[in-house]
């Protein structure tokens, strides 16, 4: 049961180019946004259409695939769970950050025609 917690699936487009890091202790990490589009019809019938950003991370070889092959405007399908942490900025001032950590990811793009 525990693997039903805290369990994100998300499908959309990269909204940048993917920020690749690499650590001292030789992790290395990757963060980029997802954009996901849901469409409805409103009380007045109009077309309503809502687009959401969701900050996205990845760690280790998956970091490495995801610099790599994505880049803005890419399709991907992420598997992850949700992630909330504080930091400080240099005001000092608290900020709060809900993100992805990716478990799994696909590329769900054409593979490029071969002239």
């Amino acid at each position: 049961m525990n693997a039903l917690r805290n369990k994100v699936q998300l499908i959309g487009r990269l909204g940048q180019d993917p920020k690749f890091m690499t650590f001292e202790e030789g992790k290395s990490k990757v963060n980029f946004s997802v954009a996901t589009n849901e469409s409805y019809r409103d009380r007045e019938g109009e077309k309503v259409e809502r687009t959401q950003w969701h900050e996205v991370v990845a760690w280790g070889s998956l970091s490495e695939v995801v610099d790599q092959y994505l880049k803005k405007g890419s399709e991907v399908a992420i598997e992850g769970r949700l992630n909330y942490r504080t930091y400080d900025d240099q005001e000092g001032n608290t900020r709060y950050v809900t993100e992805i950590v990716v478990k799994d990811l696909l590329m769900l793009d054409k593979k490029p025609q071969k002239p």
